[in-house]
């Protein structure tokens, strides 16, 4: 994997909008917090755009992305927030350029889509974390939110452990290997396309958001018959985001479809759409351990 350079205060970055775009107050909202950190913010050029979607739209979202990739003076690209329509752009983008110059991306929701292809086809490390308008805002973000940050300043690997919030243990054991995924739902979407998440060898982050558990079981086992969890070396479940009364289906359901892994799997990781809204980066070397659960996973910065 190529792992871009570690953010320094001082440097620049941009803020894009591919899935849809933010409410203008919560995107200002969140560039404040980021330049509070001591980095320069680029908004991008078509970011508040809402005409309607088609050609013209994707256009405007590429460009944005490439000219943030391509600008040497950006050192970071982060979202702005989710929404729909990152999957008609992926192949839009210059996966070759994008490799030629590597930087943080961030963001998570229908931008997985967009990590788990430039991950892929670039052989970048991606960042699957809390977005500029959707959770930094004022009424959504956290001081544990804000930490996640941190990670893209320094080369230190990231611990995750029921300090961080109270991990349950689906299925014991232990797991190594590169760690991918994101939200169900797009990674099942990307099933049979050239952006289909390659899970051999890997630890599996799955996440989503106001999904019933019915829907989780038949995304689950889509999955599963097209062969991602064969080669899976551990799963993590981040944040489902529903009421309790469902997420307690869900989890009947987890423990149903887990329960002869022969790898390890951890679930109640505050990752996804919650506050707080912990960022891991993927592509990178991760161990989860059930001994005592316990993600571990190499820094996505050099």
């Amino acid at each position: 994997m190529i792992k871009p350079t570690a953010l320094h205060k001082g440097d620049r970055v941009a803020v894009v909008a591919p899935a849809g775009a933010p409410v203008k107050e919560h995107l200002m909202q969140g560039v404040k917090v980021l330049e509070e950190m001591g980095i320069e913010v680029m908004i991008g050029r078509y970011v508040f755009d809402v005409e309607e979607h088609g050609v013209g739209m994707d256009r405007k979202r590429v460009a944005d992305l490439h000219a943030a990739f391509f600008d040497p003076s950006i050192r970071g690209i982060f979202c702005a927030n989710g929404g729909f329509g990152s999957s008609r752009i992926a192949p839009m983008l210059d996966y070759e350029r994008i490799a030629d110059n590597p930087k943080v991306f961030w963001g998570y929701s229908d931008i997985t889509y967009l990590l788990n292809a430039v991950q892929k086809l670039s052989g970048l490390t991606t960042y699957h974390g809390p977005m500029v308008a959707s959770d930094l805002n004022d009424e959504q973000r956290t001081e544990e939110t804000l930490s996640s940050f941190q990670a893209l300043f320094h080369g230190e690997a990231q611990v995750y452990d029921s300090s961080y919030s109270s991990l349950n243990v689906i299925s014991d054991g232990t797991g190594e290997g590169h760690l991918v995924g994101g939200n169900i739902t797009l990674l099942t979407n990307g099933l049979g396309t050239p952006y289909q998440v390659d899970a051999e060898g890997a630890i599996l982050l799955l996440e989503d958001v106001g999904e019933p558990a019915f829907k989780i079981d038949m995304m689950l086992t889509h999955l599963q018959q097209a062969g991602v969890f064969d080669g899976v070396q551990g799963v993590v479940i981040g944040n489902f985001q529903v009421e309790p009364d469902e997420y307690a289906r869900i989890h009947r359901v987890l423990q149903d479809f887990f329960a002869r892994a022969s790898f390890p799997v951890v679930e109640n990781f505050s990752i996804g759409h919650c506050q707080p809204n912990y960022s891991v980066p993927l592509g990178v070397q991760a161990k989860l351990t059930t001994s005592l659960p316990r993600l571990l996973i190499e820094s996505g910065v050099r």
